[in-house]
């Protein structure tokens, strides 16, 4: 049964129906025994979930209308029930089996026939009504679920497209950044060191005392803008690295054993976090080299709304010099101590792991997060 209140509102409509019965025949016990069974029959048709079970009870209460002609006056309701089984021939059936044991029980009135013809019609419009409405329903239902599994998916790739683009647009303003840095490099940054060799050779030829003022200014002045154009040309080199690439580069490199990377990071991540990271990660995969026999390592580098966090793993086991050599320096790296000091430095945490491998975990918390 799908539907409580269209199920529940035809049924009681029937039932009222049916009970019009009354004012053409006796109350008794078989009556008040057909109308009990009448509920039991519409709470069980409901709640069974077995169309065999269902059915079973229908066509009992059918064989106890031709045993019990009180029974007839709720036929309607089982005929009801029949229909939404899906039974087209059999409610009509047992109407004209009824009708005849009803007519041979002698209890037959001209109104009481046409009264239960006429509710089996109700009974079959309002089957008719509520099948046309449940698959109404169904369409809409099944309407609004794909109209809202495309709206998901259409969600999905609008993200995917916009995460393309905004990652496109990051790549170009890395590379238009490279691009001015190096022009400015190769061609303001060349003037400005011929100028100050121009200079520079002036004033050690010059012998004019007039004139020593200006040079010293004018020395002085190209090369408080040569210093500025390095300064410039640095902090341009330094926004312009891409961290992910960075990271895939280093990977490709790194050929000791297979290297998973989950990089779950945006693109706005301070300079100095950045080079913290590299790194990081490059004296880690150097010390898997010297001191581990790993055969998979993973790198987890992820940013959350308030820190960013790395996770270096490896199955390797080693041994106890091994181990050791791993958590002091290095002959020509950093070495554990030197990772911890570099995420110390910026606020953050180190901890080293060592179950089933070797676990470095780091986490930096973001300016002003806290």
């Amino acid at each position: 049964m799908t539907d409580t209140a269209d199920y529940f509102q035809d049924v009681l409509l029937l039932l009222l129906g049916c009970c019009s019965f009354l004012f053409f025949t006796d109350i008794r016990f078989s009556l008040v025994l057909a109308f009990c069974c009448t509920l039991i029959l519409l709470c069980a048709c409901y709640f069974l979930e077995t169309p065999g079970l269902r059915l079973g009870l229908l066509l009992l209460f059918l064989i106890t209308a031709c045993v019990l002609p009180d029974f007839f006056c709720f036929y309607p309701v089982a005929a009801y029930l029949l229909f939404r089984e899906k039974q087209r021939v059999l409610p009509f059936v047992g109407l004209l089996v009824c009708t005849g044991f009803f007519l041979c029980a002698k209890q037959a009135v001209p109104v009481k026939i046409f009264l239960g013809f006429l509710l089996f019609a109700l009974a079959c419009m309002l089957q008719k009504h509520t099948e046309k409405y449940e698959s109404l329903l169904r369409e809409f239902r099944s309407t609004r679920d794909d109209s809202k599994e495309r709206n998901l998916l259409l969600a999905e790739k609008n993200q995917a497209l916009a995460e393309k683009q905004n990652s496109q647009i990051y790549t170009a303003t890395l590379r238009e950044r490279n691009r001015i840095a190096r022009e400015i490099h190769d061609n303001v940054g060349h003037v400005l060191s011929r100028s100050l060799l121009m200079v520079g050779a002036i004033r050690t030829v010059n012998t004019q005392e007039t004139l020593t003022p200006m040079l010293e200014q004018l020395h002085t002045s190209l090369d408080s803008a040569m210093d500025s154009i390095r300064t410039s040309v640095h902090d341009l080199h330094d926004e312009s690295i891409n961290l992910k690439e960075v990271m895939n580069s280093m990977l490709q490199e790194f050929t000791f054993c297979p290297v998973q990377l989950h990089f779950d990071m945006s693109h706005e991540v301070p300079t100095e976090v950045k080079y913290c990271l590299i790194s990081i990660v490059k004296e880690a995969l150097s010390n898997i080299i010297r001191h581990s026999h790993a055969t998979r390592v993973q790198i987890l580098l992820r940013e959350h709304p308030a820190l960013y966090q790395l996770c270096i793993e490896d199955n390797g086991e080693g041994s106890p010099s091994s181990v050791i050599a791993r958590e002091t320096k290095a002959s020509d790296g950093m070495g554990l101590s030197n990772m911890k000091e570099r995420a110390l430095s910026l606020g953050g945490t180190f901890q080293v792991i060592r179950e089933n491998g070797f676990k470095i975990f780091i986490t930096i918390p973001k300016k002003g997060a806290f």
